[in-house]
């Protein structure tokens, strides 16, 4: 016969028994919450089988503000004796109980706008929104420019970085689909407006910042597909279109005879009519 290796076989894990005498101690558990009022303490909800002779009891909790929260008291005994002692006494949330939301690092609850005077924002080294200095830009067309002017930063904003800000800008308040852009007339849009001012670099196909003292945007980057009612353009006024004068029409059939009397010291019918013109 062949060597079939060393056979194994698989161990079943048990669910622990419900230890009846440590289930039975639903008033002992009660008596171990001491912590509170005994009005605090509502009614039994479960017992629930930790282990061999081990049980957790579970109580409604009524503390104001901790709905859904249970007290859980946790019970055992030796062997062989029926005298049960308490391991540990805690509140715990139940399946409905109100939590406080998972804590995050305070770089991802950042908001924009919480940055105040005197605030300082530190920028983690492996941002990937940025990439070293000696890349430059990563845009061929500000590389040109800042290598003549001989310029340079330590980080410079990447390839990815330009790409999240113009989707941000361009799904924005400064947009095409913002409020004041779709009420705008659609030739009013910000790159054919004298006030607009291209960035530079690779952005300048689609953005700009606004240079009109009067418009909403002014001073904010905004898309070349942007507008508002400030349109530079706007000034000029429409060309008036003549209207035709329709001729005046007289219905002569459509004369009435009317009778009009004479006041008291006009002139008598039967007086000759006097001559009009100049003598």
């Amino acid at each position: 016969m062949g060597n079939n290796g060393t056979v194994t076989r698989p161990v079943s894990a048990r669910a622990p028994r419900l230890d009846q005498v440590c289930a039975a101690a639903v008033e002992v558990a009660r008596d171990a919450i001491t912590e509170v009022e005994p009005t605090d303490v509502g009614d039994h909800l479960q017992a629930v089988a930790e282990g061999d002779r081990l049980v957790t009891h579970y109580f409604e909790c009524r503390l104001a503000g901790y709905r859904g929260w249970r007290w859980a008291v946790t019970v055992t005994r030796v062997p062989r004796s029926k005298h049960v002692t308490i391991c540990e006494t805690v509140l715990l949330p139940g399946p409905d109980a109100l939590l406080a939301p998972g804590w995050l690092p305070w770089q991802e609850r950042l908001q924009p706008g919480d940055l105040g005077p005197g605030d300082l924002l530190t920028t983690p080294a492996d941002d990937e929104r940025l990439a070293p200095g000696y890349l430059l830009s990563d845009d061929p067309a500000v590389e040109e420019t800042a290598w003549e002017l001989g310029l340079g930063r330590a980080r410079v904003m990447s390839r990815e970085g330009r790409a999240d800000t113009a989707q941000r800008w361009y799904d924005g308040d400064h947009g095409p689909d913002a409020a004041i852009s779709t009420a705008a007339p659609a030739a009013a849009r910000c790159g054919s407006c004298g006030f607009y001012l291209p960035l530079a670099g690779s952005m300048r196909q689609s953005f700009g910042a606004c240079g009109n003292f009067f418009a909403p945007d002014d001073g904010r980057v905004v898309s070349a597909d942007h507008g508002c009612g400030a349109h530079s353009e706007t000034l000029v006024g429409a060309v008036e279109t003549p209207v035709d004068e329709l001729p005046t029409v007289y219905d002569d059939s459509a004369v009435e005879a009317m009778s009009v009397s004479r006041a008291p010291g006009s002139v008598e019918s039967t007086e000759p009519a006097e001559p009009y013109g100049h003598s």
